[in-house]
């Protein structure tokens, strides 16, 4: 008898969290479609694949100096990684403390920045040794990270984007991120790219451009046409990681789990009829 009831309640367990999966692929899907229609849409043309360690939980992504910065989560996988662009190996390696789960990742000066997602610390890493310089604090959740030249700029899944004094990571503002009038949340992994906010909406093929002095969602980027964001055999691995290289105008987009890393051009926008 003990036995059929914890079969039951397996059983039970595995309905209810498939059931939750699907509620939740359903209902982005359908937000994204209804938030899509409204504002301007652009796809993606691949200019260039390169290799990408599928075992990577990308969480953040920067390009800087000719190599890629990369932070991976996961409790005991996190880690903060300088990557070769040509060919995807790792040519550094830091490990994150095994109870922690790695989150964004963003350069400033000479350090790397990174935070966590559910444990409120930050860590600041010497760009060259990735030595541990310091660590610090905040309140709620730590998604995205990136900057603007003056300030550190947080995602945290809520429809908030915090401004931080990069120097003692002391919050100076923030703004709220609408879509249409309506709440933008999810907004993940993050990148500053020509005065704009770019960010993965997690759990969708769509990376949303934000006006980071009104939290405006100004249009989208639609990356269904990459391979990887079709062939999904873990439903985790989720398009998550943009990369921008302003002196060279590259855009780079990676996912959780993607074997893949792809160099891409915006098509023409796109404003479908309400």
């Amino acid at each position: 008898m003990t036995l059929r009831l914890c079969l039951s309640r397996s059983a039970a367990a595995l309905v209810a969290s498939w059931a939750a999966f699907w509620a939740t692929f359903w209902a982005a899907f359908a937000w994204a479609c209804a938030a899509a229609a409204a504002l301007p849409v652009q796809g993606v043309e691949v200019k260039a694949v390169y290799p990408h360690d599928p075992k990577a939980f990308t969480q953040g992504l920067l390009y800087l100096d000719g190599h890629l910065y990369e932070s991976t989560g996961l409790v005991g996988r996190s880690t903060i990684r300088r990557v070769r662009l040509s060919d995807g190996a790792v040519l550094q390696s830091k490990a994150i403390a095994p109870s922690m789960f790695g989150e964004g990742l963003v350069n400033w000066g000479d350090q790397l920045i990174s935070v966590t997602w559910q444990d409120r610390v930050g860590f600041r890493w010497d760009l060259k040794t990735f030595a541990l310089r310091a660590s610090f604090s905040y309140a709620g959740e730590g998604w995205g990270l990136t900057q603007d030249g003056r300030h550190l700029i947080m995602s945290d899944g809520t429809p908030v984007l915090r401004f931080f004094d990069p120097r003692t990571f002391k919050e100076v503002r923030r703004v709220r991120m609408t879509v249409e009038g309506r709440p933008l949340t999810n907004f993940n992994e993050i990148e500053w790219v020509k005065g704009e906010v770019w960010g993965n909406v997690w759990g969708t093929n769509f990376i949303a451009r934000v006006d980071p002095e009104t939290g405006a969602v100004k249009g989208w980027i639609d990356l269904s046409s990459l391979p990887d964001a079709v062939r999904r055999p873990d439903p985790d691995a989720v398009a998550n990681g943009i990369a921008y290289d302003s002196r060279g105008d590259r855009i780079f987009v990676t996912g959780k789990l993607w074997p893949r890393l792809y160099e891409v051009r915006l098509t023409a926008p796109r404003t479908p009829a309400r």
